[in-house]
């Protein structure tokens, strides 16, 4: 049976919504009114290279068998999905148009996977180490977040890595990292039963025969998401610095032991939480997999590029690291750093919704 399934985001949120059309699903994508009426003009474009292949695919939504439509904030009725997944960066859920729109969505019940960095507020009151904690600051507006219930809110570890490539229109993503989005479970089972439904039809997607890489991974730990963290406080977070940014690759390897150092106490921050080593990722791995990620984070590329803000998962994790009782040089000096160079930015107002 069809789904619907509502996206705020149509930039990284297109990635998992071509994923769905492909197995059948029907999507809307939440977004400007310029790019709802471009994508419902051609559709999507979602460039993807297949495993032994040497070029990158472009999979048009056009040709799939799920329905697609776009819709600015305002359109949006809730009543129509079954799922909403929140694929914007923190920041802009602070546009007022979306603040209406998440108020609809958290009355409607509706449940909701995060498929952004910064975990939702209501996700970390479910971890029972974290309910107590403030943890506000780390947020551009934690009040979004109170009308929504902790058990309809999960998180999925956005892994794969794609971007709009410069000079491309607002419907054309390329995909950089076809990696998996990695799930944590809802507390009822029946919204579990419908990630592990679309989980499924995902999987069982082909193109020309051949199996299409980025899947949606349901996993039972609450915990798995938090493996992110140290990738992003050993890499992302440390492109930023008080000169130009640097990539991924050098933030990690100019200096691997101290690399080491900080993921290590990032994971360990993840297994006080209750986050089992299986849940985890090898610092081994994470290296290796840095060696080709040459281009600065996005984080670092929103900062060079002037954005008066960003998503602040190095100071969730600080607060938290402080508040267990396990402050971090390194992390502080990474939040002081992140803290400068946003303090040179003029505020012009304006978050945007793609």
């Amino acid at each position: 049976m069809p789904r619907n399934i509502l996206i705020l985001g149509a930039s990284y949120g297109s990635l998992l919504g071509t994923k769905l059309l492909m197995a059948g699903h029907n999507v809307t994508l939440v977004c400007r009114q310029k790019t709802a009426d471009l994508i419902n003009r051609e559709g999507t474009e979602v460039r993807i290279k297949l495993r032994d292949e040497p070029e990158h695919r472009a999979i048009r939504s056009r040709d799939l068998p799920g329905t697609l439509d776009a819709l600015p904030p305002e359109d949006v009725e809730v009543s129509r999905y079954d799922l909403v997944v929140l694929a914007m960066q923190e920041p802009q859920y602070n546009d007022h148009t979306i603040r209406v729109l998440m108020i609809k969505i958290a009355e409607a019940r509706l449940p909701c996977l995060s498929l952004i960095n910064m975990p939702p507020l209501p996700y970390l009151k479910r971890i029972p180490a974290l309910a107590e904690m403030d943890l506000e600051d780390a947020y551009t507006n934690a009040g979004v977040w109170d009308r929504f219930e902790p058990g309809l809110v999960s998180l999925c570890s956005p892994d794969p890595q794609a971007y709009r490539p410069p000079g491309e229109g607002a419907n054309v993503l390329h995909v950089g990292l076809p990696t998996n989005f990695k799930a944590a479970p809802f507390e009822d089972e029946t919204h579990n039963q419908l990630l592990r439904e679309l989980e499924a039809d995902i999987d069982a997607v082909r193109l020309d025969g051949q199996d299409v890489p980025v899947k949606l991974k349901v996993f039972d730990s609450l915990f798995v998401p938090l493996a992110k963290w140290s990738m992003l406080l050993t890499g992302n977070y440390r492109c930023i610095t008080l000169q130009e940014p640097q990539s991924i690759r050098d933030a990690v390897h100019s200096d691997l032991e101290r690399s080491r150092a900080i993921y290590e106490h990032v994971d360990a921050i993840a297994q006080r939480l209750g986050a089992d080593l299986k849940d985890q990722v090898p610092f081994a791995k994470y290296a290796k997999a840095a060696e080709s990620l040459l281009n600065p984070s996005s984080a670092a590329r929103a900062v060079a590029s002037g954005a008066p803000y960003i998503e602040r998962v190095d100071v969730l994790v600080n607060l938290i690291s402080q508040q267990l009782g396990t402050p971090n040089p390194e992390i502080d000096q990474t939040v002081r750093t992140v803290d400068r160079r946003l303090g040179e930015r003029v505020v012009a107002g304006g978050f945007g919704t793609d």
